[in-house]
């Protein structure tokens, strides 16, 4: 069930991304942790404790929303802006290099 529900810019264009190799849909405008919140309850598991984490400060301060591009590159979801093709993973590798 998402965290969040979308009620403003409900028809702006969607955008598609994928999450953890899931297709997914935002929106224009979103941040990659409101498009992430919209679709799952959590954004990741915390490093310390691995219980479920939906960002904290929302401005880039905490290090709470750290996401990672299938490039290999880290993002701060809450200040990073949802682009057509993003593909993002929230969740560690198994053995088998899929998403846990």
């Amino acid at each position: 069930m998402p965290l969040l529900h979308r009620v403003a810019r409900q028809n702006e264009v969607p955008i598609g991304f994928s999450l953890n190799g899931k297709p997914c849909e935002g929106r224009r405008g979103d941040t990659l942790l409101s498009a992430i919140l919209t679709i799952d309850e959590r954004l990741r598991p915390s490093d310390f404790s691995h219980e479920p984490r939906a960002g904290f400060c929302q401005m880039s301060a905490c290090q709470d929303c750290w996401v990672t591009l299938t490039s290999g590159e880290r993002v701060r979801a809450c200040s990073t802006p949802l682009a057509e093709g993003m593909q993002v993973i929230t969740r560690a590798a198994n053995s088998a290099g899929e998403p846990a």
